[in-house]
């Protein structure tokens, strides 16, 4: 019974890159691409290459774990299953290698290949933001600053926002790709000294039939800012979907609900409280967000190795590159999920609009009141206390305005009230939206 939740609650879409049949079939792909440029380069013979690729198919996970059982190096014991699975050449498996010559290549295959899965999933997600756009740009809302109503906008500029940030960490993840799919050939302290004079030809050869680029310069290993980066663009991500995820868990409040999750008939929110419809799902990709930061600070630390390396990089990054990955991956199909069914509550978004009775509109009046003549300062402060004072009073602000000799001596009536139209004070917003969409 599997203990890590990632395995059954949480997977995604990328398990099977990272489970330990594809990285054992990643190493030796690099072990026969290794073999194919020693052979190329009259190093080794070509039957020595073949028979090892060969060998390769033949070697099984369980006699690697039986082996590393025995001498305790995970890497060293996949080289002895290979080498028992070539009776005539075993000899030239893993020549002149180091350990993390392949394991850091085999990393770099098995990060470009749960990108492509991952990237996919990504587009797949902002094509539904996209649909919201397109759908709610006109539908006007009161905007929150300090979770108190400010002014309006539109949920078309809302949910822009989201996607303009989704756009740029889709951009972040493209780079940090080309950063860390990268391999390396170049032995025990990145001198390629095991390899001779023909070093830089192997490792060439061996990067090009895995069709990865090499490192420019490397220790043992391959510096681990690039790895760093990957987890943080992975972590940024994830906060921008616990972004969407916050703030459609406040306004689905009983006392906001202007949009929810969706629920199916059968399910359930609460173990006692029969009536609960949580947003448990936002609340999940939320929860997870945090998990994913905190991998950040240990691919940071993972960094600073000592002189040409260290080991202290390898038990963790057998946790933080996967989990991250798996992760962030399934928040994007829960939001993908959360968002299709997105509901939005148009009564109520109407109704909260007009819920401070136009107080949301003092600014617009200050702004009136100054292009009339007043001073911006003293019209500011009439609004300010205008506004506590309907507050208090419980009554509209353009009731109250339009008793003021104060404001009648700048602003007739019927243009007083014009400017408590909320659908007219949008500003841009539109044409903010066709921009995002049209980028």
């Amino acid at each position: 019974m599997s203990i890590c939740p990632i395995e059954q609650r949480y997977r995604s879409n990328l398990n099977s890159f990272f489970e330990q049949e594809n990285v054992l079939k990643s190493w030796l792909r690099v072990e026969v691409a290794l073999a194919k440029a020693h052979a190329a380069l009259g190093n080794i013979p070509a039957q020595a290459a073949e028979e090892i690729e060969e060998g390769a198919k033949k070697v099984k996970l369980e006699r690697v774990i039986e082996i590393e059982e025995q001498i305790h190096h995970d890497l060293m014991a996949m080289v002895k299953a290979l080498e028992e699975q070539c009776p005539n050449y075993g000899g030239y498996v893993h020549y002149g290698a180091t350990s993390y010559d392949i394991e850091d290549t085999a990393m770099a295959l098995l990060i470009h290949q749960a990108s492509a899965v991952f990237k996919s999933d990504l587009v797949a997600l902002k094509s539904v933001l996209k649909e919201i756009v397109k759908n709610k740009r006109n539908l006007v809302c009161v905007g929150r600053t300090h979770g108190q109503h400010a002014v309006p906008t539109t949920y078309g500029l809302v949910f822009a926002n989201y996607l303009d940030q989704l756009n740029r960490a889709i951009e972040l993840f493209d780079k940090a790709l080309e950063l860390v799919c990268v391999g390396k050939m170049t032995g025990a302290v990145g001198t390629g000294a095991t390899f001779g004079p023909k070093a830089f030809e192997i490792q060439k050869l061996v990067m090009e039939e895995l069709g990865l680029k090499a490192a420019l310069v490397t220790t043992q290993v391959v510096s681990r800012d690039r790895h760093a980066n990957l987890l943080f663009v992975l972590a940024l991500i994830a906060s921008i979907l616990e972004q969407i995820a916050k703030d459609i868990r406040n306004l689905s409040r009983p006392e906001i609900l202007e949009v929810a999750e969706g629920v199916v008939k059968s399910q359930v929110g609460s173990s006692t409280m029969p009536h609960k419809k949580n947003p448990h799902k936002s609340e999940r990709v939320c929860s997870l967000a945090r998990f994913v930061r905190a991998n950040v600070l240990v691919g940071l630390e993972n960094v600073a190795l000592e002189h040409q390396r260290d080991l202290t990089n390898s038990a963790n990054e057998r946790i933080i590159l996967s989990h991250s990955f798996i992760l962030v991956d399934y928040m994007i199909l829960q939001m993908k999920n959360i968002l299709t069914n997105l509901v939005f509550y148009e009564q109520n978004i109407k109704k909260n609009l007009e819920l401070s009775k136009g107080a949301i509109l003092s600014e617009r009046v200050m702004i009136a009141l100054t292009e009339a003549g007043m001073s911006r300062q003293k019209a500011h402060e009439l609004l300010r206390l205008a506004s506590w004072q309907a507050q208090e009073k419980n009554i509209a602000l353009f009731d109250l305005l339009s008793k003021n000799k104060e404001v009648l001596k700048f602003i007739k009536k019927e243009k007083l009230k014009e400017l408590f139209d909320y659908t007219s004070y949008i500003g841009q917003a539109q044409k903010i939206v066709d921009q995002v969409l049209e980028y």
